[in-house]
């Protein structure tokens, strides 16, 4: 079994159009897993949906859906992505806020658990500290753990005297271990953070070493087009900006 493992899409078209066509160049997958954080921030919402529930998926919910649904109150954001869900909740049908607002907050699917967040808090917690992984570690009932919201393509590995956190490397495939646990974070699609432009994105294979194997990939996109949209919505300059540093 293959998954294309995505989360942190952001109503960014381009990119995610971007990552599903590297994906099928890369052998495809049976199955799309969402980590949250469909809308938000970029100017496609609406399709953006329309492609996920077009694929074969399992989708849970993250902050921003929640924010456009009625979930969680968009004053808690700061002020472009406030703005933004604003925006987003406006121009969203009836149906595509009913699918999102039916996105559960954690799911199991075999040996992996999916939560944008972290188990603790699962639509806000940044899994970005140790204290933060350990307490998700303890909490987790499977093996593996996935992870978004921080936009960060990190893996948290837990050890005795507690985690260590690394970045993932598009150089090597990260090989999953019988008995070892993991929190991984793919990155982010639409809106990447780690000073690298490019939508991040995993795949898993199942058939492939002793417990399957992720591997991680950087994808070009079209930024240009993917700005414009954002300008001519009349959304914060902020949220253009921002795509093309990484950050």
């Amino acid at each position: 079994m293959r998954a294309l493992i995505v989360s942190d899409i952001h109503s960014n078209l381009e990119a995610f159009d971007a990552v599903l066509a590297d994906a099928d160049a890369r052998g495809g997958y049976d199955v799309v897993w969402f980590l949250g954080d469909l809308v938000g921030y970029a100017a496609d919402p609406g399709p953006c949906i329309e492609r996920l529930r077009g694929l074969p998926h399992l989708a849970i919910a993250g902050n921003h859906d929640h924010a456009v649904t009625g979930k969680l109150n968009p004053d808690l954001f700061n002020g472009a992505a406030r703005a933004a869900a604003l925006w987003t909740a406006d121009v969203l049908t009836d149906d595509e806020l009913a699918y999102l607002a039916g996105l559960p907050e954690v799911r199991t699917v075999g040996d992996f658990t999916h939560v944008h967040g972290s188990l603790r808090d699962p639509v806000m917690e940044y899994l970005i500290s140790e204290p933060a992984a350990l307490a998700t570690f303890a909490l987790l009932k499977s093996p593996f753990c996935l992870v978004g919201h921080s936009h960060y393509p990190i893996v948290w590995t837990e050890h005795e005297a507690g985690a260590d956190v690394a970045l993932l490397d598009v150089t090597a495939p990260l090989m999953l271990k019988s008995g070892q646990r993991v929190i991984v974070n793919p990155g982010s699609v639409g809106q990447p953070r780690d000073g690298n432009w490019r939508a991040s994105y995993l795949l898993y294979d199942s058939e492939i070493g002793d417990a399957g194997v992720l591997q991680h990939y950087r994808v070009e996109y079209d930024i240009g087009t993917a700005q414009r949209k954002i300008r001519a919505a009349g959304l914060p300059e902020s949220l253009a900006d921002r795509l093309a540093r990484g950050h």
